[in-house]
């Protein structure tokens, strides 16, 4: 391959690129270039240093030029890449762009596999993508939702539990920008019958983001969903999650034990595996062999052996599980107990002295437990083994920015505090650009945690009735999830309408 040619760098950098259309900024910032020209001889482009020769192939083969390096300074080039992208759009001015143009001919629908794998690489949808993409992650959305609906394609994400919606692209893009995830996904373009799933990886500044991208025939096209996964950042402690101290002592404690079982259960999105994330930092993987089996692997953890699900290929959470424990672990952390063969096995783990984390579906701690004999495991074993249920719910916080005091409807405290309290100043956000208008910025678990007694385990070993033991608990001191969500409003953190929306959706 012949080395790119160098000239002198000229006095300032002019992009005559829509390098926006093709590049996020985050791109050229970590790899350090900027294509400036594209002329008769070869693509200009700016560089620091010496850049990487995988990214410089990638360029002469998307360009169809050779390259040539034009040197300039780190500061140089970031001053550039600001003043190139300062100019790009917000989503709502890039789609009333977008409907202003005349597209229809442009993007005119093609059953063509080529025809749709050339509108999927389109400047505007390339843009509209990467702009979706960084706004969810600058949000910090869990989730990007693309209905196909009658009237085009419906963008919403998912932020602090909640779904918000963005402007839609014009509806002749809706094939396009379904094409060009499933692109990035690898997936197969031209099947459109069957649900299809992916992941795309891309790096933001400095962070590296999964995506998980799920894709289901409707009615009107197929809808896309897009979990976002920030590998780059840093797994919570336990300290932040939001317990009450007396919850915080005995959950560390329980975290603490050699062996047995200690589940966190709560509805999908409520935060389990962050819970068990923390737990985990409280164990010395310098000292133990720690395993975990996810589906997926949400952060990479130092000292942790961590094993990806991948169903296609074999490896289910039970299979692994049974791989593992030939591994010689001390703690195992198993993403879900999703059939009865798993909880066999985390069961038969805890007996022979190991210390297991896993999640559930339940609404609460105590159900939790017929969950387990749901799941084929003995009354007698799920006693002998489990130590510790931690339910969990995530509600949002009121924003610090715009917080007001207010005084609630009695009859709503009523229904969140189990009695007539009377009349009570309380807080809530009134919304500012903080917060988006919402009145919420960031969010917070609410816990009921219920730790496995002597008594409890002699009144399980006997019967299993859901009801006298979720009293026997109650009289034991457990704190439900409602109370700990009244303690929370009591202290403005949330409200009373949030902890509602959240206990009784």
């Amino acid at each position: 391959m012949p080395s790119a040619a160098r000239r002198p760098a000229p006095p300032a950098l002019e992009v005559k690129l829509p390098v926006a259309d093709s590049f996020l900024p985050e791109y050229l910032e970590y790899y350090q270039l900027l294509p400036l020209e594209l002329t008769a001889a070869a693509l200009r482009v700016a560089a620091v240093g010496e850049p990487d020769p995988d990214t410089l192939q990638d360029l002469r083969d998307s360009y169809g030029a050779p390259v040539e390096l034009v040197p300039v300074d780190a500061d140089t080039l970031a001053d550039a890449i600001r003043r190139t992208f300062a100019a790009s759009e917000s989503m709502v001015e890039l789609v009333r762009d977008l409907d202003a143009a005349d597209l229809g001919g442009e993007f005119a629908s093609s059953e063509n596999l080529s025809d749709a794998r050339a509108l999927a690489n389109q400047p505007p949808v390339i843009r509209f993508v990467n702009l979706l993409i960084r706004d969810a992650h600058d949000v910090s959305a869990s989730d990007i939702h693309l209905e196909a609906t009658r009237d085009g394609l419906r963008v919403r994400l998912r932020i602090d539990g909640v779904l918000t919606e963005l402007p839609s692209p014009p509806r002749a893009m809706q094939a396009a920008v379904v094409s060009r995830i499933k692109l990035l996904a690898e997936l197969d373009i031209a099947e459109r019958r069957v649900p299809l799933d992916g992941r795309i990886r891309v790096r933001l500044e400095s962070r590296e983001l999964d995506l998980r991208v799920s894709t289901v025939p409707t009615l009107h096209g197929e809808s896309v969903v897009l979990r976002l996964l920030d590998r780059g950042g840093r797994p919570v402690h336990l300290e932040e999650l939001g317990m009450a101290p007396d919850c915080f002592a005995r959950f560390q404690a329980l975290a603490a034990r050699a062996h047995g079982i200690l589940l966190a259960t709560g509805p999908t999105g409520s935060g389990k595996t962050t819970t068990l994330y923390a737990a985990l930092g409280l164990r010395h993987p310098a000292e133990e062999k720690i395993i975990t089996v996810e589906d997926p692997v949400e952060y990479h953890l130092d000292g942790i052996t961590q094993v990806p699900v991948h169903t296609k290929a074999g490896v289910t959470f039970a299979a692994a599980l049974r791989s593992i424990l030939r591994q010689d672990p001390d703690v195992l952390m198993v993403g879900e107990m999703r059939d009865a063969e798993t909880a066999a096995i985390a069961v038969q783990a805890a007996m022979t002295g190991h210390l297991v984390f896993s999640t559930l579906h339940t609404n609460d701690a105590v159900s939790a437990l017929a969950r387990l004999t749901d799941l084929k495991v003995e009354s007698y074993m799920v006693a002998a083994t489990v130590e510790g249920i931690l339910a969990q719910r995530l509600v949002r916080r009121i924003c610090a920015d715009c917080r007001e005091r207010y005084r609630p409807d009695p009859s709503t405290l009523a229904l969140l505090a189990g009695r007539p309290v009377g009349d009570m100043v309380l807080e809530r956000g009134r919304g500012c650009g903080a917060c988006r208008e919402t009145g919420f910025r960031g969010r917070v678990g609410i816990f009921e945690l219920l730790a496995v007694t002597d008594d409890l385990r002699g009144t399980l070993a006997r019967a299993l009735d859901v009801t006298a033991l979720r009293e026997q608990a109650r009289e034991a001191g457990m704190t439900t999830l409602r109370q700990d969500a009244w303690t929370k409003v009591q202290a403005g953190i949330t409200t009373v309408e949030e902890v509602l929306r959240v206990l009784q959706g």
